[in-house]
């Protein structure tokens, strides 16, 4: 077994990122069964203070992840978290160095995220609105789109978290970081539908399900593919494709990188540079079809 002092600093710190952090509990989960698989690695080569783990060490434990078949990304969400947890040991005096820094993991290729185009959307939201399901559906689905929010951070949204008068909600996204975000004329419109039925008050949580219960992510994402299969969207529609399709239609009118940034809450610039690839195909696509140089030659040409 692990020795008890590797454990009980791995206790404390999920106590600090709960209580101080205030991580979610999907995010505290994967920080923990990262630690408490390098805890047991820790104890098959012999070392019982976190303090002695050297870098080579980390590295060989990424390592074995690796051909145990992990993805990139995986692995540089384990670095992550083994880097975040010996900054605390550091603040706690139990480490004097963080082994962690400077061990790599493998590269991934980037992925670019799927969008749906305008017409797309159009499609999927241009639903009957005739009972109190579909007045929800509405209102939760212009909300993701026009505001590019996360699933998480739609259903823990609360009436009180709006102001439709000025078309602004303040959201709680990843680590309890607050911002707020412009909400757009058709959102407005289907919440205010929405608030009109169901009369809730500033507490009460803006996505509610049939019997009155907050809507739980799960609970959205069947709700969007049930709407995407009635009005004959065939692509996966899934609640992040719609924010995606935001800060990708976003960045194709306006071009303003740091809008886009701040809109989707990136504390990283990077993580929103993604979406300029995006706009360089919507680029490439409009020039291939509008430029007499770039189009192909058929049969018929000279």
């Amino acid at each position: 077994m692990a020795a008890a002092p590797l454990d009980n600093a791995i206790g404390r710190f999920a106590d600090y990122l709960r209580d101080e952090r205030r991580y979610s509990p999907a995010t505290l989960g994967n920080y923990l069964r990262t630690l408490h698989q390098l805890c047991a690695y820790a104890d098959t080569i012999g070392v019982t203070r976190w303090r002695d783990l050297r870098s080579d060490q980390v590295q060989a434990f990424v390592a074995k992840a690796h051909r145990g078949g992990l993805a990139p990304g995986t692995l540089r969400d384990m670095l992550s978290a083994c880097r975040s947890f010996y900054r605390y040991l550091a603040r706690e005096g139990e480490a004097a160095t963080n082994p962690a820094i400077g061990v790599r993991s493998p590269k991934a290729p980037r992925k670019l995220p799927q969008v749906l185009d305008v017409d797309e959307v159009a499609a999927l939201l241009d639903f009957p609105v005739d009972d109190p399901d579909s007045v929800r559906d509405r209102a939760l689905l212009e909300l993701l789109y026009s505001s590019g929010l996360r699933v998480s951070e739609l259903t823990d949204l609360r009436w009180r978290d709006l102001d439709l008068r000025e078309g602004l909600v303040r959201v709680t996204g990843k680590g309890r970081k607050t911002r707020i975000v412009p909400v757009g004329r058709q959102a407005r419109s289907a919440l205010e539908a929405l608030r009109a039925q169901d009369v809730p008050g500033a507490d009460d949580p803006l996505v509610r399900g049939r019997l009155g219960k907050p809507l739980t992510p799960n609970g959205v994402r069947a709700r969007l593919k049930r709407r995407a299969k009635d009005q004959g969207v065939w692509k996966r529609v899934y609640p992040h494709l719609l924010r995606h399709s935001c800060a990708s239609h976003v960045l194709e009118s306006s071009g303003d990188l740091r809008a886009v940034q701040e809109l989707l809450g990136h504390a990283d610039i990077g993580t929103t540079q993604i979406y300029t690839h995006l706009d360089f195909q919507h680029l490439a696509r409009v020039y291939d079809a509008a430029h007499p140089r770039a189009k192909r030659r058929t049969k018929g040409d000279a």
